[in-house]
């Protein structure tokens, strides 16, 4: 497909697209000083349509990568360690190799950024000035990970929340309406596209929370949640958390199984650039990306996040939204 600014192809059957012919280098093609530019409406419309948009052979300085990140219409929000060879300074040097980057990034687990925080990151993007054999990004798209469960396990997890006890320390619907995307349905039907948000990684979450009635996390012990004594808020008993590991090895169990089907295991280039719908993507750093640079190569990665007003605050179909306790 061509577009005004770049030609496209698919990246994979279920989301994601490579824009091809385009430098977004150069400030006389690429306006990104006006957020309602041609070029600006396109990369939003496309990123809403598709989740992900791979630029390849790209040079971008960390000005150039920022820049673009503000031009999404969120804000750039630093919330990491500077490492001290970043480009600049809302700019997450990651590396395999600590004398150039910050490492053991996004290993702990399958996840979204920005958990902790009211409003987790509308967007992320990912800069490859220098890449490794192996290290590569797995993505899952979360819808389809949501609807290659069954349709008992659906409704359990659609009434599962995510403690995270992090910063903000926020409590998160773990299914919400992604509040971009549309099901499909058009006009007054339409509610928008089911999405999850949750964090595989054990220092990320405290504990999972379940609405007021009976729901099936997987903790056979502990099921029921029918409870006289219990505290009730927003429809969640909160008088009773279970344990991290329960939730989060469920939903990597599945993932796992599915990755191949509904993912990909993206194998970067030198020059690569992203731009992910972090709000209906999960990704995962492979073992890979943390090789040996001697003998796997030099991998870099420069990251930024950006963060979204109050509509990116997760909201439940039923109108329930994030809260603290």
């Amino acid at each position: 497909m061509k577009t005004p600014f770049y030609t496209t192809r698919p990246l994979t059957p279920h989301f994601g697209i490579e824009a091809l012919s385009v430098n977004l280098a150069d400030p006389r093609k690429i306006d990104l000083t006006d957020k309602n530019s041609k070029f600006v409406t396109q990369l939003k419309s496309d990123l809403i349509q598709h989740r992900a948009i791979l630029f390849r052979n790209q040079t971008l300085s960390g000005q150039r990568q920022v820049e673009i990140s503000n031009a999404l219409g969120g804000r750039v929000q630093s919330t990491f360690y500077k490492h001290p060879r970043s480009p600049h300074p809302d700019v997450f040097r990651v590396s395999n190799d600590e004398r150039e980057g910050c490492t053991s990034v996004g290993r702990s687990g399958w996840h979204s950024d920005g958990t902790f925080q009211e409003c987790p990151f509308a967007y992320q993007t990912m800069y490859f000035p220098s890449v490794a054999e192996g290290g590569d990004t797995h993505f899952v798209p979360l819808k389809e990970l949501y609807e290659s469960f069954g349709e008992e396990e659906r409704m359990d997890l659609d009434r599962i929340w995510m403690a995270t006890g992090r910063r903000e320390s926020p409590v998160h619907p773990l299914v919400y309406r992604h509040p971009f995307r549309s099901s499909g349905l058009g006009g007054k039907d339409d509610e928008g596209e089911v999405t999850m948000l949750f964090h595989c990684g054990r220092p990320f979450v405290s504990g999972w929370y379940c609405d007021e009635t009976n729901t099936n996390t997987g903790d056979n012990d502990n099921e029921n949640n029918n409870d006289d004594n219990a505290r009730i808020v927003n429809g969640v008993n909160v008088s009773r958390m279970v344990h991290p590991s329960i939730v989060q090895d469920r939903i990597t169990t599945q993932i796992e199984s599915k990755l191949d089907e509904i993912g990909i295991r993206m194998k970067w280039e030198r020059g690569d650039f992203m731009i992910s719908d972090n709000l209906g993507l999960a990704h995962y750093a492979s073992e890979g990306t943390q090789g040996d640079a001697e003998s796997v190569g030099l991998r870099i990665l420069h990251r930024t996040t950006i963060v979204g007003g109050a509509e990116t605050v997760p909201v439940k179909f039923d109108g329930r939204k994030s809260f603290s306790l």
